[in-house]
């Protein structure tokens, strides 16, 4: 079985299985001959087939990942004939695909649909969001993976903490477990005097001087999270934050409130607020502009033609002109 679909909303999860698969191929001098990694947006459909048929070099295998086929292939014509040519990779090769999948689009998805149906050629893989009231329970796991160990009660205020977002959850505990030199388990006290509260604000005011346009607050926000945050966590962060607004922003058009936000979207009421707030001075349009934009932006960064702190001055300067 040479096929590997990993799928789901939770992103940090499916990151992580990824390098799980690349760890498989981290030879000192074969690993840059023997992986291939396409974000299916910006590749050629000639870069792709080179990398699936490519001899491995002094190994038995190639890894090729494909993220989010769905933007590349986006009509039944051209998906079937997508899944007909994968379906005839060579055994030489290991296909990873991976896309980001809401729970309720999964039994409909047409990448799912195919896996099904060639289930002797496909293994697929879920990785789903837990629900707000097994954070707790996931933070204390993920303390173990990182070597260290988390009282349930600080997992609880964690969990309430950064809503069951994975990613900001696992950056948290990296700084909580380095803050107590795993030495004891993190305490409630620890998460109190360390956690994410500091950055999360800094991020609602960093999208809160982005939406009233003033691209001078923006900016010296921007950099004074660049000196305590690694870009790419930063990134995500902003990410996630306009997700939520754009979520948020459908609730609110549906006659909802920040009630209806913290239950829809599992984030703490602290977040709720902060976001329901930020979200009623944006359009729906202009939110999903901004955000195909974010897309455009994370594109080019991957695939090296900007680094991201110059993405972000970017960013400011295009929403705050």
């Amino acid at each position: 079985m040479n096929i590997f679909i990993l799928f789901g909303n939770d992103e940090f999860a499916i990151t992580r299985k990824l390098k799980d698969f690349e760890s498989g191929f981290s030879g000192p001098t074969t690993a840059g001959m023997n992986t291939a990694h396409f974000e299916a947006r910006s590749m050629s459909d000639e870069e792709f087939n080179n990398a699936l048929n490519a001899m491995p070099f002094l190994a038995s295998k190639r890894l090729v990942t494909l993220a989010n086929p769905s933007a590349k292939y986006d009509n039944p014509a051209v998906r079937k004939k997508f899944e007909e040519y994968i379906s005839k990779a060579p055994d030489t090769v290991k296909l990873v695909i991976h896309e980001l999948i809401e729970p309720k689009e999964a039994a409909k998805h047409w990448l799912l649909k195919w896996a099904e149906k060639n289930s002797s050629l496909v293994k697929t893989q879920a990785f789903m969001l837990p629900k707000q009231r097994d954070m707790a329970g996931w933070i204390v796991n993920e303390a173990k993976n990182q070597n260290g160990k988390i009282d349930p009660a600080a997992a609880a205020k964690l969990g309430e903490m950064v809503g069951v977002d994975t990613r900001q959850a696992g950056m948290e505990l990296a700084k909580l477990l380095a803050y107590v030199n795993w030495a004891r388990p993190v305490q409630t006290s620890d998460v109190e005097a360390v956690c994410i509260v500091t950055s999360q604000q800094s991020v609602f005011d960093f999208v809160d001087a982005l939406s009233q346009g003033n691209g001078k607050t923006a900016q010296k926000l921007l950099h004074r999270l660049l000196e305590n945050e690694d870009p790419f966590s930063l990134w995500g962060m902003v990410v996630r934050q306009f997700r939520l607004l754009i979520q948020a922003r459908e609730i609110l058009d549906g006659r909802g409130n920040k009630d209806d936000v913290a239950r829809a979207l599992g984030v703490h009421p602290f977040v709720a607020e902060k976001t329901t707030g930020q979200a009623n001075r944006f359009t729906m349009e202009s939110l999903e502009g901004i955000y195909r934009h974010l897309l455009t932006i994370d594109e080019r960064v991957k695939t090296g033609q900007i680094t991201l702190d110059l993405a972000l001055d970017t960013l400011i300067f295009e929403l705050t002109k």
